[in-house]
């Protein structure tokens, strides 16, 4: 098993912490009562000019930065699913390991793939409306094959 040999950085730490503490229904509650607070306050400070731009400044900048933490998050989580659906492909037996990484294709060679699973899911619908099993493993079209074949030939960037 893989286990880690240094601890995480400072940034994974903190945008981790931030998405978890920023998605708890406390957290949210604390925003509002926040926003309440700031807004009963409006007549005491005759609704000036100051106490608007408190909370404008305020979500700005709480904006500003959880749009980056949040994101730094989702590319993390999305590239850990990602390496698990290609750890499942490849110890798949019968699969197609040159559609792991598809992730890195062009958008034209994955609407081929997509369009051949399409007409593979199309078919399988078929074969059960007839009242015939879908669970046989057809083999790939020539457009995936096409696609396969340039990326065995080494035609496909590395990450």
């Amino acid at each position: 098993m893989l286990r880690r040999k240094t601890p995480p950085s400072l940034f994974t730490r903190i945008a981790k912490g931030t998405s978890r503490f920023a998605g708890r229904p406390g957290t949210f509650m604390l925003v509002v009562i926040l926003v309440l607070a700031w807004a009963i306050s409006g007549p005491l400070f005759g609704y000036s000019d100051t106490w608007q731009l408190t909370i404008n400044t305020f979500t700005t900048i709480v904006t500003f930065l959880m749009v980056f933490l949040i994101q730094a998050t989702q590319n993390r989580d999305a590239e850990a699913i990602q390496i698990k659906l290609d750890e499942l492909l490849r110890a798949q037996q019968g699969a197609h390991n040159a559609l792991l990484d598809l992730e890195e294709l062009e958008e034209d060679e994955l609407m081929r793939l997509r369009e051949n699973y399409l007409r593979l899911a199309e078919e399988a619908r078929s074969k059960l409306r007839k009242g015939r099993k879908d669970t046989d493993v057809p083999d790939i079209d020539e457009p995936t094959k096409t696609v396969v074949r340039r990326i065995k030939g080494g035609q496909r960037k590395p990450r």
